[in-house]
């Protein structure tokens, strides 16, 4: 089997959305400028490739399909941006056109060693794609889901978290949200703050109300995480410790920047709630260097970013080796469940359920992916699951920058 193309789709339809999209939003670490804090929900996301009218919502999705002489295509997307299809068309593209695509090792490792300017970020994200369309060929290939693959299913369920990005965070409605995500069986939640260290004390009892009231509404068994994504600093974050240890959170979430590991180690050490983090980390060597200098409680690298399904399944065994839990980062729930339902409860013992992000993420899938009653169970599919409903699309076009 040869590869015979590698073209990138650009998807338009239309939905209409369960929630009120993007009501919230997180904090970021540009908000400590007074203009990006004052940007709303709407402003911040619509990089993610979609147009609101009321609750009426435009689609797009830009996905990557890998032919081959063998009639057999791999599929990787929704891209969350622009930058790594362009660099799949201009810079990729040409190193893939006749190789086997089962060779998985050997293509990954062309693609990072020609990229000595794309170790990290937009390019990495573009590896990683790649990497998991041809793991999607394979799964078509041999008739099964990639977790059966790389040697799963290892667990039969793994309990999902209720992530909630865009969600409104006026507090009533965060009582009635986390009630709600009770009686649908989860057994843990994830807010986004959006008050730092240049909120000044009204920011502090903003931060701190938050986490009461979800706490209240959560009863005490049911674990509750708070993500700052990379916007507070370690005085902050052990303040905010000291103020909310009663209302026990689980975890705090990307407390500092991703290229700040010493504080990470510092927080770790020091900070009574765990520290989680390394979505914005990049292939088994930066995860390596979080791993030895113990910066996290819990790694959260993203597939569909830090390389990919072959990657991340080296990043697993390297948690192994260190003794500390991987729960990916929820960009693609199809390919954490890949890779998810390949390890054991104690390397991957949750899995991330983007509630919000879901339905736009996956509205032009065959086959969503969602929990239920709080559980997600191994894919059955062949591949990765990916496959398009060409039902749902009002408009297309292939999209080039030769």
């Amino acid at each position: 089997m040869k590869i015979t193309d590698v073209r990138i789709r650009e998807l338009s339809g239309s939905t209409q959305y369960s929630d009120d999209l993007f009501q919230g939003r997180q904090r970021w670490p540009m908000d400590i400028y007074p203009e990006a804090k004052a940007r709303t929900a709407q402003e911040m996301y619509k990089s993610w490739s979609f147009i609101s009218d009321g609750n009426n919502h435009q689609v797009k999705g830009v996905f990557v399909e890998i032919d081959t002489d063998e009639g057999i295509t791999g599929i990787a997307g929704p891209i969350n941006w622009m930058m790594p299809a362009i660099y799949i068309q201009t810079i990729i593209r040409p190193l893939l056109l006749g190789k086997d695509p089962f060779a998985t090792e050997l293509i990954w490792d062309q693609m990072y060693r020609s990229s000595n300017h794309g170790r990290k970020g937009f390019n990495m994200h573009a590896i990683s794609y790649i990497d998991i369309a041809l793991w999607d060929i394979k799964g078509k290939a041999f008739n099964v889901p990639v977790c059966s693959l790389l040697g799963g299913p290892v667990q039969q369920k793994i309990p999902a978290y209720a992530s909630t990005v865009g969600f409104s965070l006026d507090l009533e409605n965060v009582f009635e949200k986390v009630k709600q995500f009770r009686s649908e069986g989860y057994t843990a939640t994830k807010w986004f703050v959006t008050e730092g260290p240049t909120d000044g004390p009204e920011g502090e009892r903003k931060n701190v109300s938050l986490m009461k009231t979800i706490r209240e509404a959560a009863g005490p068994d049911m674990k509750v995480m708070l993500d700052a994504w990379s916007s507070w600093d370690v005085p902050y974050t052990l303040k905010m410790a000291k103020l909310m240890e009663e209302y026990n959170p689980y975890w705090f979430e990307e407390p500092v920047l991703t290229d700040l590991p010493d504080s990470y180690a510092r927080l770790r050490r020091e900070c009574p709630i765990q520290i989680s983090g390394g979505e914005h980390e990049f292939t088994r060597w930066g995860s390596k260097l979080l791993m030895d200098k113990q910066c996290c409680d819990i790694y959260q690298m993203d597939p569909v970013w830090c390389g990919g399904i072959s990657e991340m399944t080296k990043i697993c065994t390297l948690a192994s080796v260190y003794d500390v839990p991987v729960i990916p980062h929820g960009t693609s729930q199809h390919v954490n469940a890949h890779i998810s339902f390949a390890q054991n409860a104690v390397v991957v013992p949750m899995m991330e359920d983007l509630v919000a992000f879901r339905q736009m993420s996956q509205h032009f899938l065959a086959e969503p992916l969602k929990p239920v009653d709080g559980y997600f169970t191994p894919p059955t599919a062949p591949g990765m699951g990916l496959d398009i409903d060409e039902s749902k699309i009002e408009s297309e076009k292939q999209l080039s920058w030769n």
